[in-house]
């Protein structure tokens, strides 16, 4: 009985053609595509391999989130954000986000006092001079963000650890881990700030403010920041009500914060550091009955998670006008 052989396919032709030790790498890629699809994001996330700027947006939302980012017809809180990103790119910005640089700014808007105060800045790590500095002080890279040291006693500080952390900030940019174009040129120093402590709470919480066309809509409370427990998050509209918003991957604190004495002031702030941007979220601190500016983010966990319920994207997203496409 005469059975026909099937032709081979093309694959099983070429495979055949093919040296033994790059037929194995390519089976070897063949069953692997998660961890391929893994590395070349990370890589493309650290600048390491070149990828555009909206298509690596939409990769990433894809990955966080599971859904395809709108940036035709952006509606969401998380559609606008990135949006902003690719097309409203403003060099003021840079200046906002850098923590040295923006000193100067905030200082001309609300003052200096409003400041922590400032030990020094510094181009390397190896230029710091620990010995005139106090015994308690903060490090921090001016261009990142968790790139920080914080000394509660000079003598125990581990100077490898903090070396190490500080310079591995210093190498990064942090623009390529979710395209926030401000950051892209920013200037990587270190400066180290007094250490804030407060008398009453041993771990303050520090008050971010969301503002939406030059006007605070809603203030979130980070406490516990050190606790083992993780972050808890809170979120208040303006008259300190509580909302059932929450973080993606923060519980809320079943605990109601304490309401600061000086909110109002902190919302006044806001306002004024807020003038003029299409949205920007305004931290302060609250130490000693004292306001201590921290930081300006322009786009909250990068636009890359959601606030759950859900409902509060599409609002949140409800309160960004879209300015007009920058040159």
């Amino acid at each position: 009985m005469n059975v026909k052989k099937k032709p081979n396919s093309l694959r099983n032709r070429i495979g055949s053609l093919l040296p033994a030790p790059i037929k194995q790498s390519l089976i070897w890629l063949n069953h692997r595509p998660a961890k391929i699809h893994a590395w070349l994001f990370k890589a493309a996330s650290k600048g390491k391999i070149p990828c555009p700027d909206k298509l690596f947006l939409k990769w990433m939302f894809k990955v966080f989130t599971g859904q395809k980012l709108n940036l035709k017809n952006p509606l969401t809180y998380q559609d606008k954000l990135n949006w902003l990103k690719l097309y409203y790119r403003v060099p003021l910005h840079t200046k906002l986000v850098d923590k040295y640089a923006v000193r100067e700014w905030v200082a001309e808007k609300i003052g200096e006092e409003y400041l922590v105060p400032l030990y020094g800045v510094y181009e390397r790590f190896e230029d710091i001079d620990f010995d005139k500095l106090p015994n308690q002080f903060v490090l921090k890279c001016t261009h990142d963000q968790g790139s920080v040291v914080i000394c509660k006693d000079k003598e125990k500080l581990d100077l490898n650890a903090a070396r190490k952390k500080i310079n591995d900030g210093l190498n990064k940019n942090l623009f390529y881990l979710c395209r926030e174009w401000p950051y892209k040129n920013v200037k990587p120093r270190v400066i180290c700030e007094q250490y804030l402590y407060d008398n009453f709470i041993e771990d303050a919480p520090d008050y971010k403010f969301f503002c939406f066309n030059g006007k605070p809509k809603l203030i979130m409370v980070n406490s516990e920041r050190r606790s083992t427990s993780g972050v808890k998050t809170n979120v208040y509209d303006l008259d300190w009500n509580l909302l059932s918003m929450r973080e993606q991957d923060y519980p809320n604190n079943p605990k109601t914060d304490i309401k600061p004495q000086r909110i109002q002031e902190m919302i006044h702030l806001a306002e004024v550091l807020a003038k003029g941007l299409p949205h920007i979220r305004v931290d302060f601190n609250y130490v000693n009955n004292k306001i201590f500016f921290g930081e300006m983010t322009f786009f909250h966990t990068g636009g890359r998670t959601f606030f759950q319920p859900l409902e509060y994207n599409s609002l949140l997203g409800s309160w960004i006008t879209l300015p007009e496409k920058t040159p």
